[in-house]
């Protein structure tokens, strides 16, 4: 084979490695990113196709400008006290993160992962839904068990894998499980949950019924193979469902850049597969909601999926295992633009005169206390690591209907080893 001269025209081929802006050590300065006004982004109507409207996937869909109004179409005009409710919920998923964290770090579970400045993004969303929709969350969405009113000593059980834990302690600490919630089983495999909640819409479709399904998932996981194959199934047989994007702009140690945010937004990824896709500000809670109510009525009248990217950020540690201070500056949380969620509700609201600083220290103060009560209720049934906490034998329990009988051989065999050593 003819090997060709160098063409000594041309420069030398060289490989782009994407850079996040900051390391450690670094200013963090986000002057530079462009935030669209709030209001500024238009609504189109639920039955419009998705190809008109593609700009909405490029922009930022936004409800509450910097002084705190709401402003624009996208304001869902909830009431006061609706909105008190957002901000509870909210405002209890940061409690619950913050003594579960502590207790990971006393030695009372081995993980925790803290969903903190993302609340919006899991309570808006499970706001916005009817309470039978179907959630396929990711590992940070803890906050929809906390607004669908699952029991926070359940969510702790699940987390100690102790006596009191529905899933018998198969499950990793914070891979919760409520089929009665409406809550699919937390998989540690990223964006496998997005199939999931594709085949339950498309069943849901072919019954005839009137639920539909909702999925989260990382920036980070739209690299993945499931994320396309979803999207795939989804374009072609319209399914009542919505993909979930929460781009928090960081993976445990690797930044948003290399799942592709340098060429393009997240929410340009429906076009592509023609469906519709939002852009939406995901510190904002009731930009959140508006969005999701939006695709929700979309997906309930056959118009099809939607793809919501969260525009946010993760303030915290990508979980308990994580050190984000070896690899970003430590200044970014605060230099974040768009702010934090809670206190943006909380100033939204005592603009309208429905809130205070006062009301809000009281319900901080009340929130702390319950969750406390519920974790020295669920360490009653144990912590991990202090034994076992399930009888032995259901181990094999709990992948057949009926044990086979080569479970059952094995079953017998290490009951009998167990006994035989006297344990």
């Amino acid at each position: 084979m003819t090997v060709d001269a160098p063409r000594a025209n041309l420069p030398p081929l060289s490989l782009h490695v994407p850079e996040p802006r900051f390391r450690p050590g670094d200013e963090a300065d986000f002057s530079d990113l462009v935030v669209p006004p709030a209001g500024a982004a238009r609504r189109p109507d639920t039955a419009e196709p998705a190809d008109r409207f593609h700009e909405l996937a490029y922009g930022l869909v936004r409800v509450l400008d910097d002084a705190g109004n709401a402003v624009g179409p996208w304001d869902p005009r909830l009431d006061a006290e609706a909105k008190r409710k957002m901000l509870r919920s909210m405002a209890l998923t940061r409690a619950f993160d913050e003594r579960m964290f502590r207790a990971q770090r006393q030695g009372k579970t081995s993980f925790y992962m803290k969903s903190t400045g993302e609340e919006a993004v899991s309570v808006s969303a499970a706001l916005a839904m009817a309470g039978d929709d179907m959630c396929f969350p990711s590992y940070r969405q803890q906050g929809i068990l906390i607004t669908r009113g699952y029991p926070l000593v359940e969510m702790m059980n699940q987390i100690y894998s102790n006596r009191g834990d529905p899933l018998q302690g198969r499950q990793l600490p914070i891979m919760y499980s409520s089929k009665e919630t409406g809550f699919f089983s937390i998989s540690g495999n990223l964006a496998t949950q997005y199939p999931q909640a594709v085949g339950w819409a498309m069943a849901s479709a072919a019954r005839g019924d009137t639920r539909i399904a909702a999925t989260w998932c990382g920036e980070g996981s739209t690299a993945e193979g499931d994320f396309h194959s979803a999207l795939t199934f989804a374009t072609v047989y319209r399914a009542p469902v919505i993909f979930n994007v929460v781009n928090n702009q960081w993976a445990i140690s690797s930044f948003s850049g290399f799942a592709g945010a340098e060429a393009t937004t997240f929410a340009a990824r429906a076009i592509g597969y023609g469906i519709a896709g939002l852009r939406v500000d995901g510190n904002d809670a009731l930009a959140v909601y508006a969005a999701t109510q939006w695709a929700a009525e979309r997906a309930r009248t056959n118009q099809g999926p939607t793809l919501i990217e969260h525009f946010t950020y993760r303030a915290e540690g990508h979980s308990t295992s994580d050190d984000p201070s070896a690899y970003r500056s430590a200044g970014e949380p605060n230099a974040w633009p768009l702010g934090d969620p809670i206190r943006r509700l909380k100033d939204h609201l005592i603009g309208l005169g429905e809130w205070d600083e006062e009301r809000q220290a009281a319900m901080d103060l009340e929130l702390a206390e319950t969750v406390k009560r519920a974790q020295k209720e669920a360490e009653k049934n144990g912590i991990l690591g202090h034994g076992m906490h399930q009888p032995f034998e259901t181990m094999f329990e709990g992948v057949f209907e009926e044990m086979p009988w080569h479970l059952k051989e094995q079953s017998d065999q290490m009951i009998a080893e167990r006994k035989a050593a006297g344990i």
